[in-house]
Formats: structure tokens, sequence, C-alpha cells
């Protein structure tokens, strides 16, 4: 498995709505997510900043790049883009984050 961290930012008056889109994430979605290796996804908001921290576990790479082609994916980024900052594409602005620390 390949452990994957990124950060992005949700705005700070949309905590809740960030939070209550994601109690109640799509079926499909996470369907989706798991049909391409990923799992133990979990994400958590630095409150101070609206910093977000995504964690998750990939089996491979490629299958992981082909979740943005996927039209759920493109409906949730959608649906998210009012409550965080986007790409032009309504992706979600994200940041791989570097391991330098892991104690298995």
């Amino acid at each position: 498995m390949i452990r994957k961290a990124t950060v992005m930012k949700v705005y700070k008056d949309k905590y809740d709505d960030y939070k209550q889109r994601h109690d109640k994430l799509w079926p499909e979605m996470a369907e989706m997510l798991k049909a391409h290796g990923v799992h133990h996804y979990s994400i958590f908001l630095l409150e101070e900043t609206g910093q977000l921290f995504a964690y998750l576990l990939l089996e491979d790479e490629a299958s992981f790049a082909k979740v943005a082609k996927t039209e759920i994916c493109q409906k949730w980024w959608a649906y998210m883009a009012p409550l965080m900052e986007t790409n032009d594409d309504l992706s979600p602005v994200s940041h791989d984050l570097r391991e330098v620390f892991y104690l298995a």
C-alpha cells in the first residue's frame, strides 16, 4: 500500500457544511474510490486556518489518478466547490506532502 497525504483548504464559514457533506458521502462516490484502490481515507481540519489534511492508502498511483476523470468525482467537485479553494476545473487546490517519518 502507498501512504498518501495532501493538504487543502476549506473556507472558515463552511466548516459545518463541509463536515455534513462528508458525513453523507454519496454511496457511489465511496464505491468509486474503493474500486480505484483507495483505502482508509481520512480528512482532518485545523480549525484555526481552515487547512485540511487528507490521509489515504492507495493500491497504486495509476489507479488513483483515474479517479479525477470519473463522472461522479466531477459531480462531487462541483458540489464541494462553494466550500473550499478550487482550481479552474473545480478540483480542490491540493498539495501533496512528502513523508519524512513513519513508524510501523
